[in-house]
């Protein structure tokens, strides 16, 4: 009876060493695959709108212009990225969905296949080259070479899109199909145009302007801003769930503590400090330029039921910043078109030439605003001239 109960304390030690021991292997082994398979993407990218008088946004063409991208990037019209294509300047939209990027990090040279989706929209732009284009982009499958050092593509031109390369991220190597050369890059680019609910509805009347959330997520930072010959002002709103109404933020402030609050509110939102640097080094021209505008960090769920994105392997951290910018359409700027459009009558030529240049330095906003004018334009010489403007739009003066 003693050896037998012996016996069976000696086999339950066992028995638990053994289980430890088990445990620990798996946990090792675990950890072991999760260190290989370590796949870290991080997207950031803005979706720009022009707010209507009643705040919801305005269709617009915002590919009416020059380009802004280097020539090698992709375009729907050609996938060489010919330029200038007619037609292209003639899609109108309520959204334009500007510079997303996706940045990959890894411990290891991995390949992954990605997709994003775009039901409410159309991809326009592009690189590296892609599988498929349409309301959606597919690259297929994509090596992660951590540590590569490529000679990436340029065309020596002083161009925003590069500063997108400024981070640590792993370079990508897209294969190209039938018969296409190997495409590198920093990350995945693309843009588009759609037409989609964004969260954020503003009006700006007697001077006040008026900030309503018609989505059920909180938007966790915003911030009103305008430059009026160069002097700056803004007003930061967090935790936004609802509606304000507030004056025009006083043109006090200092555009590089501004730059720093934006910074802050990118890293909270889960970039990395080169991120979230090569950001606003992109947009730092146009985000700050002439005008007024509202900036806000879109909640995570709004930008995946909007560009719903696909990655296999499913990497271990992802991360979505997506910054709405709506532009609002000022009293200063209405009227400084319309004294513009009289000009475009003058019996001087050189004074028709200059009103044609100062409303083409609007550029692609210049149609809404003239939209927005002619609403409430009284004077029947007036809106004709407008109307003519809109009839040819990517030639405003002639």
């Amino acid at each position: 009876m003693r050896n037998t109960i012996k016996l069976a304390i000696v086999f339950c030690a066992v028995l638990v060493i053994v289980t430890g021991i088990t445990i620990k292997l798996r946990q090792a082994s675990t950890a072991n695959a999760s260190k290989e398979n370590r796949l870290v993407v991080h997207e950031w990218g803005t979706f720009t709108s022009i707010a209507g008088k009643d705040g919801v946004a305005l269709e617009w063409r915002p590919l009416n212009g020059s380009t802004d991208l280097p020539k090698f990037v992709h375009t729907m019209e050609d996938r060489q990225g010919l330029r200038h294509v007619p037609g292209k300047g003639e899609m109108t939209a309520l959204v334009r969905m500007e510079t997303p990027v996706l940045y990959f990090y890894s411990d290891r040279e991995l390949d992954v296949t990605a997709n994003v989706s775009f039901p409410k929209g159309k991809i326009t732009e592009w690189y590296p080259q892609a599988r498929s284009v349409n309301a959606g982009i597919n690259w297929g499958t994509l090596k992660i070479s951590p540590g590569a050092a490529f000679n990436l593509p340029a065309d020596y031109s002083d161009n925003h899109y590069y500063a997108a390369r400024e981070t640590d991220a792993a370079p990508v190597q897209v294969c190209g199909t039938s018969g296409k050369p190997i495409e590198r890059e920093k990350f995945l680019f693309y843009r588009g145009v759609g037409s989609f609910d964004l969260p954020l509805a503003v009006t700006f009347t007697n001077n006040r302007l008026t900030i309503r959330n018609r989505s059920n997520e909180e938007i966790p930072r915003l911030v009103v801003f305008e430059n009026q010959n160069g002097k700056i002002g803004y007003r930061i709103v967090d935790s936004f769930s609802r509606e304000i109404t507030s004056e025009r933020p006083e043109l006090d402030k200092n555009l590089d503590a501004l730059i720093r609050e934006l910074r802050q509110s990118l890293v909270a939102s889960g970039l990395y400090d080169k991120e979230a640097d090569a950001m606003i080094k992109t947009w730092k021209n146009s985000w700050f330029e002439q005008g007024m505008r509202v900036f806000y960090i879109l909640p995570r769920r709004i930008t995946d039921a909007t560009l719903p994105l696909h990655i296999d392997p499913q990497p271990t951290e992802l991360v979505r910043v997506l910054v709405g910018r709506t532009e609002v359409i000022t009293p200063e700027m209405e009227q400084s078109v319309k004294q513009q459009v009289s000009r475009l009558n003058d019996p001087s030529p050189k004074i028709r030439e200059e009103a044609r240049q100062a409303i083409q330095k609007l550029g692609r906003f210049y149609e809404p605003v003239l939209k927005r004018i002619v609403e409430d334009e009284r004077d029947f010489q007036v809106r004709a001239r407008i109307q003519r403007l809109l009839e040819v739009p990517s030639s405003p003066g002639e």
